[in-house]
């Protein structure tokens, strides 16, 4: 225990890169094993919408920066280093290296107990000198830690998969975007992935480790796979038809990270670095970390299982102000407000919002009142044929209708939706439930301006599946402003029309 800590206290964790993948998940995780957190952060407004910000302490600092580090450090006794100047530019190896002496020195003199970093797992063989820069600068900065004169756990992982990790966006992207993959010759390197709850486990349970533990730890999964092998494998467990790799010798690293970057919206600042790294086999060397983090039954996870537990929000069909911000992540699996828009799959959106001449009671019961016998307000013909395609290939057409003429609760089927959510006079959410080759919401909104009229917001919500999805937004993005422009429109012009409800008189029952 830091000296400057109460007595009977649990310890305080330092989580940087709080804001990061990892640092994003490992914080809950810590809370739920009974540690007080400490996030730093650059931008300590980027943590407000996490549903754990209320109940860790936030400080505003740079790892970089001596001063801020100090300050952040006092009375921690495990401080999380988690970040990575990967993406910053071509000097992020210098960058990575400063930021290491600095928070080596001042955890060093916090008297912090314990430094737990998570860096990358190297090939075996190889000099420090010949790796990728992205595998070298995680290497020094381990040693650096290693060196500080603070007992260190440094754990290093391959490919972690989980939804928000940069290696597995890539790798999902690669494979839902292209059935046919002329590849660069790394897809035949071998790598021992590691599901992110594996990671998480290993991370929180570092924390505990003995005082005389000053060393680095493998972690990864139970099965070394090909990057082949992964993307057929993510293939079946996400129910798309088998891809077609053929690797071909002439894509070298640059050419490479060029192809992903055209392919894939994740950065090429970042796409390059990971793709460089490919060339080399990363395969754990050992497992000693089980001696002091026990694996539990089930653990660590295998491929499959990691895939599909990153697929699952996907596949439960939920849907949220944005893609990668949940409401509550219910596991290290789900997205995160802090992830990045590339993260978390494609989600293709058409918003449109107009004032409305109205209160927001008769937008509100004009949006409640949508479908069945009103319409769908805009281009009935489009609607009526696509509700009759939906029935030739096997889906429910328009002829469900609705439950109640004028209410509607969560979980009612409405023409070809369903109504997964509703705040009544404020939010309607519906999912399709027509035949589609992926998951579409429509979200539709009454609200009230900061001047005191009536707003109607409105988002149409696409998820493809495969190629075939993405043809398919593509495909009939151009008729969008008729249909969803003309809904917009016409359910504003509706609302205008309609009495807002009458009161009942005072004392009355309602």
């Amino acid at each position: 225990m830091n000296a400057d800590d109460t007595p009977g206290e649990p310890p305080r964790c330092l989580v940087t890169g709080a804001t990061g993948y990892i640092g994003g998940r490992l914080v809950p995780e810590l809370l739920a094993a009974g540690y007080r957190v400490r996030c730093l952060a650059r931008t300590p407004g980027k943590l407000r919408d996490h549903p754990w910000a209320a109940d860790v302490e936030i400080v505003r600092g740079d790892v970089t920066d001596d001063a801020s580090m100090a300050a952040a450090l006092r009375e921690v006794d495990v401080a999380y280093y988690l970040v990575h100047a990967l993406g910053s530019g071509k000097h992020f190896e210098e960058t990575d290296r400063r930021a290491a002496h600095v928070f080596a020195r001042q955890a060093r003199a916090a008297g912090v107990r314990r430094l737990v970093y998570l860096g990358g797992l190297t090939p075996a063989g190889v000099p420090e000198r010949e790796l990728s820069p992205h595998l070298r600068s995680r290497a020094e900065v381990g040693r650096i830690l290693l060196g500080s004169g603070v007992p260190t756990t440094v754990l290093r992982a391959a490919v972690i998969l989980g939804s928000g990790s940069a290696s597995f966006e890539m790798l999902r992207y690669l494979t839902e975007r292209l059935p046919v993959m002329v590849t660069p010759s790394w897809v035949r390197t071998r790598i021992q992935p590691v599901a992110v709850r594996d990671v998480l486990r290993s991370l929180v349970g570092s924390a505990d480790m003995p005082a005389e533990v000053n060393r680095a730890f493998d972690i990864g999964g139970p099965e070394v796979l090909t990057y082949r092998d992964m993307m057929l494998r993510y293939a079946r467990v996400a129910g798309l038809p088998r891809r077609l790799v053929v690797p071909v010798p002439v894509l070298s690293p640059g050419l490479s990270s060029q192809w992903v970057g055209l392919v894939t919206p994740v950065p090429a600042s970042l796409a390059r670095p990971l793709a460089e790294s490919l060339r080399h086999e990363v395969v754990c060397r050992e497992h000693d970390i089980a001696a002091y983090v026990p694996d539990p039954p089930g653990h660590p996870l295998g491929f499959d299982e990691a895939v599909r537990l990153a697929l699952q929000r996907v596949k439960d069909a939920q849907v949220t102000t944005r893609w990668s911000s949940a409401s509550v992540p219910g596991a290290p699996s789900d997205p995160l407000p802090t992830d990045p828009g590339w993260a978390g799959g494609s989600l293709y959106t058409d918003e449109r919002e107009i004032t409305v001449n109205a209160s927001p009671q008769a937008l509100w019961r004009v949006i409640e009142g949508i479908g069945g016998e009103n319409g769908w307000y805009s281009f009935p013909l489009a609607w009526a044929v696509r509700g009759r395609l939906d029935r030739l290939f096997g889906g429910v057409g328009l002829r469900r209708g609705r439950r109640d003429a004028e209410r509607l609760r969560a979980g009612d089927s409405l023409d070809f939706w369903r109504v997964e959510e509703i705040e009544r006079g404020r939010l309607l959410r519906l999912r399709a439930e027509m035949r589609l080759p992926g998951l579409a919401w429509l979200e539709m909104y009454a609200e009230q301006n900061g001047d005191g009229r009536t707003r109607y917001r409105q988002r149409a919500l696409f998820h493809p599946h495969g190629l075939l999805g993405q043809a398919y937004w593509w495909g009939v993005s151009p008729f969008h402003a008729l249909v969803f422009g003309g809904m917009a429109r016409n359910i504003a012009r509706a609302a205008a029309r309609t009495p807002a409800p009458v009161p009942p008189p005072s004392g009355a029952t309602p």
